[in-house]
């Protein structure tokens, strides 16, 4: 799963946590973690197929792939703003070894940079009304934490403190909770918060590792990743929001995660990997016609 390209990406990267990088957001080899623009028309991902990590673009059919990052640094995990004029995304600069997140238009220009901790700092996540950023950080030492700032890169502040590592942090379409991956005990499951932090719920309680949560549009369901034994693959799994009726939509022998709906909730694009390389997929929100987008 997105684990192992997760561990060949930080390789001499010293100071970067392991852990943290051991999310959805694959960023490794090929092609992988989709992010459909919000009108539908496009899908963003990354790819190291020019030799750098980059984050290019396609249109939701996979045609017209075109590259957005040209920086001799590992670009990776783009995410939209809702208004569809920007792309943030995690960016790693191999001289200074540290992970930050950036923000760029949504053709590639004007990237700035958001965040400038002496930790690492990933897994962007806009808000509904696109004010915020929602992500992933280890700043001081600490434990990978939920952080959210304002999306001009102010106002960062701590939402989770607990002695578990959280990940992975998805807004709920009205903007009132964010899903989120804990690891702690051994396992890590689908929790839910509200967006200040507050009541903190584990979803899945499975005993399974679990990743990558997803609402739908709506705010109804949530897509994620879950291992399956004995094969140690991860599926692609929908719930109920409150975290009843969980399924399983892929059901195959390959290692597939990074699960991204569409704006109209008829789809999900999602990492797919049967040996090496990670390559986009799509199918339809029940599981049914899934369609390779990318080639490795």
């Amino acid at each position: 799963m997105p684990r192992k390209l997760k561990i060949t990406l930080i390789v001499g990267l010293g100071a970067l946590s392991v852990t943290l990088l051991m999310t959805a957001c694959t960023g490794g080899i090929s092609s992988a973690d989709p992010a459909w623009s919000p009108d539908g028309s496009k899908i963003a991902f990354d790819s190291k197929r020019e030799g750098f990590l980059d984050i290019w673009v396609m249109n939701a059919d996979g045609s017209n792939q075109t590259r957005l990052t040209t920086s001799a640094a590992e670009d990776f995990c783009p995410a939209w703003s809702p208004d569809g004029t920007k792309i943030a995304f995690d960016s790693i600069d191999l001289a200074t070894k540290n992970s930050d997140i950036w923000v760029m238009d949504a053709d590639g220009s004007n990237q700035i940079r958001l965040t400038s901790s002496a930790g690492v700092d990933a897994n962007p996540a806009w808000s509904p009304d696109g004010s915020k950023i929602a992500f992933v950080s280890n700043r001081g030492g600490d434990l990978d934490d939920i952080w959210v700032m304002n999306a001009d890169g102010s106002n960062q502040t701590r939402l989770t403190s607990s002695a578990a590592v959280d990940f992975d942090p998805s807004w709920s379409p009205d903007g009132s909770k964010i899903a989120f991956g804990r690891g702690e005990g051994g396992n890590q499951n689908i929790w839910v918060m509200d967006a200040d932090g507050n009541n903190q719920v584990n979803l899945t309680n499975s005993s399974a590792p679990e990743e990558g949560p997803a609402w739908s549009p709506d705010g109804s369901k949530i897509a994620f990743a879950r291992q399956q034994k004995p094969e140690w693959n991860y599926d692609i799994y929908v719930m109920n929001a409150d975290g009843s009726n969980q399924i399983n939509l892929t059901n195959s022998r390959a290692q597939e995660g990074g699960p991204a709906w569409s704006p109209d909730g008829s789809k999900i694009a999602f990492n797919w990997n049967l040996g090496y390389a990670f390559d986009i997929w799509v199918m339809n929100a029940d599981g049914s016609n899934q369609t390779k987008l990318t080639v490795s």
